[in-house]
């Protein structure tokens, strides 16, 4: 039953569409979140979409599976490594 609970753990880690920096979504900063998120993106050559919306993907897809685990404080900085993200993308913030 483990396998089947830590799927998501699985595909943060081991991601067919891009290799992460260890530790990336447990920084305070947002902006580096973003920008080790963008690096990853861009350098991917597996990635099936663009760089932007691999790396916001792997982003919401981390905040999503965490769900109600994530503090208050946690969340707030991924939401702000969205912004950030789009920021470096030059995408209209939300």
């Amino acid at each position: 039953m483990t396998e089947k609970r830590n799927w998501s753990q699985d595909v943060t880690e081991h991601s067919n569409a891009m290799d992460l920096e260890p530790g990336v979504f447990e920084r305070d900063d947002p902006q580096q979140i973003a920008r080790s998120l963008e690096r990853s993106a861009e350098a991917s050559r597996r990635r099936k979409s663009a760089p932007y919306r691999s790396a916001m993907s792997m982003l919401t897809f981390y905040i999503n599976r965490a769900g109600k685990n994530l503090s208050e404080e946690r969340r707030a900085i991924l939401e702000a490594a969205k912004d950030a993200l789009r920021k470096d993308f030059h995408r209209d913030p939300k």
